[in-house]
């Protein structure tokens, strides 16, 4: 699936298969993806701005630059996930998968990172982790 620079706003997607889909540039914002399967997408620069990524997969996904800003990924899977220079800006991380994920020059400011697993696979973010994951 090719969604190079589409625009997607407001659009529900929730529970389907998008693994693999070319995102480049596309626009979700305010989209309902809760469920989604985005493993392995390509969305360098992809906006995801208070989108519903509740529970997705985006295992694998290459998003750098990718704006994520207010958008809610609780418990979303971003295992192996290039996210580097990606706004993560107020975003809800709560018990998200980070594991393995580039997170190289991302935007952390404001991210709620409570419980989520860290890139390195071993610790779990403290419940009032803002920004930065402490430890618990």
């Amino acid at each position: 699936m090719d969604w190079r620079r589409c625009l997607q706003d407001g659009q529900d997607f929730r529970g389907v298969d998008l693994s693999g889909a070319v995102l480049r540039d596309a626009s979700f914002s305010r989209a309902k993806l809760a469920g989604t399967k985005l493993a392995g997408a390509e969305g360098p620069d992809a906006r995801f701005t208070s989108a519903d990524l509740t529970g997705a997969d985006l295992s694998g996904a290459v998003l750098r630059g990718a704006d994520f800003t207010r958008a809610t990924l609780r418990d979303a899977s971003l295992a192996g996930a290039d996210l580097r220079q990606a706004r993560f800006f107020r975003a809800d991380l709560r018990g998200a998968n980070l594991q393995g994920a580039e997170l190289g020059a991302a935007d952390l400011s404001g991210a709620m990172l409570g419980g989520a697993l860290w890139v390195d696979g071993q610790r779990r973010c403290a419940a009032a982790s803002v920004g930065a994951c402490e430890r618990e």
